[in-house]
């Protein structure tokens, strides 16, 4: 591993920053003790300028290079899950019901580590926005932070990011142009027939049966009217009905989750859905309401900028660490957003062995964030190198 010196002697102090943001964990938007503790970071760091309270509790930080250029946007996210911590870690959440079972503490620290080198170093011209995002995992903060604007205001030209992924070998790196993460969208039924006694189903109208037949032919999208070459994922998660065995219910609830790559492809999705919903329910004698809710859309990356970070990750992990051509994942990620707004690109950092994120074991690696936070630096120097 090429790690940047200075940045590796950092590395004791951004496993105390990570351990502490992991002790404290905060959801969605109303992360003000992490923000506080990012803050103060950046403080003592001594970059340029701190802009906070965006989308609530964002920030985003300045640093200022040597001479003209363009300015580079650099993102982690910092918010935690409502999940119960089973780590046994000294450290472990101090808020109960609340875990960084996702790495978020573990992104911030990255960043500020980067941000740390940079602002000792500033060798690079141009700028660097340092973007700390809350509510990634609800609530889509990403998508806020680019409606408040921050693309524009602080003149971003391209974005970065990284995630951790467990069970990828310890500091590599892994990506793809295009599509890397799926879009994230969900679906609501609702089923209405005519309840009664179970034993009398000829007087009723069953919401149960016409629920079964929807789920079942909800499956037929996926492989009768999708090209098998695409990806595409429907999955029914939640059906609730009734109360008693001897009751048929009046109703019926089924929900689920659609992820896809291709706007075609999920425009699609819902026309069918809609057939599928209304046709069934009339087959049994019910009706039937869809309300599809449209959530992050496709995490695409910039092919060149993609290509560029893969060079960057390769002086770091060397070219055998470095993975191009990822095959997608079905997650979504809100950074969507923002390289809707400005192209860049989104890597995955393998952290070795260990329970997988949204569990309630996963724990980030301290040992990797020294290879994010070179990566970042690298990306900044070598994309806007000193003249």
């Amino acid at each position: 591993m090429a790690i940047i010196n200075r940045i590796g002697d950092l590395g004791p102090e951004m496993t105390a920053w990570r351990q502490h943001l992991h002790s404290i964990p905060e959801l969605s938007f109303d992360c003000p003790k992490t923000a506080a503790f990012i803050r103060a970071r950046l403080d003592e760091i001594g970059v340029d300028e701190i802009h906070d309270g965006i989308a609530q509790t964002g920030i985003v930080a300045i640093i200022e290079g040597q001479g003209e250029g363009p300015t580079i946007g650099l993102r982690a996210d910092f918010d935690a899950l409502p999940i119960e911590e089973e780590t046994g870690v000294d450290y472990a959440s101090t808020h109960p019901g609340k875990m960084h079972a996702c790495g978020h503490d573990g992104h911030t620290a990255m960043l500020l580590g980067a941000a740390k080198y940079l602002a000792e170093t500033r060798n690079f011209a141009g700028r660097v926005a340092l973007i700390f995002q809350p509510a990634e995992e609800m609530g889509g903060g990403g998508e806020v932070m680019v409606q408040e604007g921050i693309m524009d205001t602080f003149d971003i030209s391209e974005v970065y990011a990284i995630h951790n992924a467990p069970g990828k070998d310890f500091g590599t790196f892994h990506t793809t142009a295009g599509p890397i993460m799926a879009a994230a969208d969900t679906f609501h039924i609702h089923v209405t027939g005519k309840g009664g006694h179970g034993a009398r189903p000829y007087d009723c109208v069953d919401p149960v049966v016409a629920a079964c037949g929807i789920v079942t032919a909800l499956q037929t999208i996926t492989s009768r009217n999708h090209n098998t070459a695409g990806s595409l994922v429907i999955s029914t998660t939640q059906i609730h009905t009734g109360t008693v065995e001897n009751v048929i219910p009046e109703t019926a609830y089924i929900n689920g989750t659609v992820r896809t790559f291709d706007k075609e492809v999920q425009a699609m999705v819902v026309r069918r859905m809609e057939e599928i919903v209304a046709g069934q329910a009339a087959a049994y004698g019910c009706t039937a309401e869809l309300k599809f809710e449209f959530g992050y859309p496709p995490t695409v990356n910039d092919a060149a900028k993609t290509a560029f970070a893969a060079l960057v990750a390769a002086e770091v992990a060397g070219d055998a660490g470095v993975e191009d051509r990822l095959q997608p994942v079905m997650g979504a990620e809100d950074f969507s957003y923002m390289l809707e707004a400005r192209p860049g690109a989104y890597l995955m950092l393998g952290q070795g062995e260990g329970a997988g994120v949204h569990h309630p074991k996963y724990n980030f690696n301290d040992e990797v964030a020294p290879i994010g936070a070179s990566f970042f630096a690298r990306l900044v120097e070598t994309a806007q190198p000193l003249r």
